[in-house]
């Protein structure tokens, strides 16, 4: 009989890595064994030129899964044009996020798209795009920070409370939040998200336990925030037990720390070894759901978005604690994700939403605005032409770079006083003055949310440096 070696598989075809691994092990499977080496070669061969015939063999159906991921052609041809998608907004959405979105569209596995009213130019596909693809995840069209999210509590407390207790309010952000690259609390937090399995069973996710663990119940740079103001309900759902009225809220906004920068700068650079695209696409790399690394990116991802809501989580309950009332309700709702969803037409397809909120029928989100310019609790209508999306917030109008070259802190700090709201910490580059006009952005998409309530920032609490989220 004799046991195969690398060589042997070297010799009729397989290339190192994964499958060829997969392979040795097989033909040493009880199941296998008995065969001679030359029966073995052959059934190998068989599966080399015809692999879809084997993917459902018990013993050989891994070695399928792998070598489908490493015979993803190198240098997939985009599309001639673009398929259509539609556009919200589209006056108010530079000529580059435009582009971007043609790109993406162009992809030989896109299958649908649509583009938000708060769009703006990012690294792959843009801010504010909503991507379907059939087969595959793209770990930049899901984004750096994965499963980003907003999180609002309401309590049962009118706005004179806030008036009454601005003092304490502001006392418990600085003591009660952390905020900044790197940072994390001074006496981290348990939590069963870090005790999940895939810490120990996906490879990449080994190493950064420990930093999830230091970072839990903290928020990062850019435009993260955690503020105190005043929600106008208007319309309140049969379960919030709130009449309409206006209340003193909570709003959170940041995502999954250094845990998720991490999964996602892994898995693009996988996803770019893998697919090796055009230069103006190049960023736009997937992973076959089908293979190793896109089961391992999924699995990763979808921690990172249960991640960044237990730290969420942890800051609204410290919070109440501190001031010493619980929410009524709660609403929270993430972008920087990829879903498994039908497409309007009955297709199965992963639903990229990277700076888009899901916007199903009666789905429930917070659209923020700026630090003086209102956010919008919503409830989705389930429009197919935007896949059940809307925008995540108002959207830039200006980069980081050009916000710091047109604005001072001076005349931010001015805007912020005749607004009525405090700020701790932030800087120019998240000035009002670099957002787009919400009003504007929700009048977009009057047909993709319906408004429940109105969010008006009183005491923001940012961070001091500015960043990259």
């Amino acid at each position: 009989m004799g046991t195969l070696k690398k060589k042997n598989l070297l010799n009729i075809g397989f290339q190192p890595g994964e499958a060829l691994k997969l392979a040795l092990a097989a033909m040493a499977d009880p199941r296998m064994a008995g065969k001679r080496r030359d029966q073995q070669l052959e059934l190998l061969e068989q599966l080399l030129r015809n692999p879809e015939g084997f993917r459902k063999h018990q013993v050989l159906g891994p070695v399928v899964d792998a070598l489908i991921g490493a015979l993803e052609p190198k240098h997939p041809v985009l599309r001639g044009a673009p398929l259509p998608f539609r556009v919200y907004g589209a006056d108010q959405i530079e000529a580059g996020a435009m582009q971007q979105m043609r790109t993406a569209m162009s992809l030989p596995v896109a299958a649908a798209g649509a583009l938000m009213a708060d769009a703006h130019q990012g690294y792959g596909l843009p801010i504010g795009g909503v991507l379907a693809v059939e087969g595959a995840v793209i770990p930049y069209a899901v984004g750096v920070d994965i499963g980003c999210r907003m999180c609002l509590s309401v309590y049962e407390a009118d706005e004179r409370y806030l008036e009454r207790h601005q003092s304490q309010l502001r006392r418990h952000l600085l003591e009660e939040t952390v905020f900044g690259t790197g940072a994390g609390p001074a006496r981290p937090m348990a939590d069963p998200v870090l005790e999940r399995r895939e810490f120990q069973e996906i490879e990449v996710l080994k190493p950064l336990r420990d930093k999830a663990w230091r970072q839990i119940g903290s928020s990062g740079s850019g435009n993260h925030f955690v503020e105190f103001g005043v929600l106008e309900l208007m319309h309140p759902e049969p379960g919030w037990a709130l009449p309409p009225g206006r209340y003193l809220a909570l709003l959170s906004h940041s995502g999954s720390r250094g845990l998720g920068a991490a999964v996602a700068g892994h898995f693009t650079r996988v996803a770019r070894e893998t697919v090796r695209l055009p230069q103006e696409a190049q960023h736009l790399a997937w992973l076959r759901l089908d293979t190793e690394a896109g089961q391992a990116y999924w699995a990763a991802m979808n921690l990172a978005g249960d991640y960044a809501s237990a730290c969420h989580d942890h800051i609204h309950r410290k919070l109440a604690r501190a001031i010493g009332l619980e929410p009524r309700f709660r609403v929270e709702n993430h972008h920087n994700f990829a879903w498994k969803e039908r497409l309007p037409d009955g297709r199965e397809a992963i639903v990229h939403r990277k700076g888009a909120t899901p916007a199903g029928a009666g789905v429930l989100g917070v659209i923020p605005g700026s630090m003086t310019a209102p956010g919008f609790l919503v409830r989705g209508t389930g429009s197919p032409e935007s896949l059940s999306s809307a925008s995540h917030g108002a959207g830039r109008r200006m980069s980081r770079t050009e916000a710091r070259r047109q604005t001072t802190r001076y005349a931010m700090e001015r805007h912020l006083r005749e607004q009525g709201v405090e700020l701790i910490g932030g800087d120019v580059d998240e000035s009002p003055a670099a957002y787009k006009d919400i009003a504007a952005v929700m009048a977009a998409q009057r047909e993709l949310v319906e408004v429940l309530g109105r969010f008006e920032p009183r005491i923001v609490r940012m961070a001091t440096e500015a960043g990259e989220d």
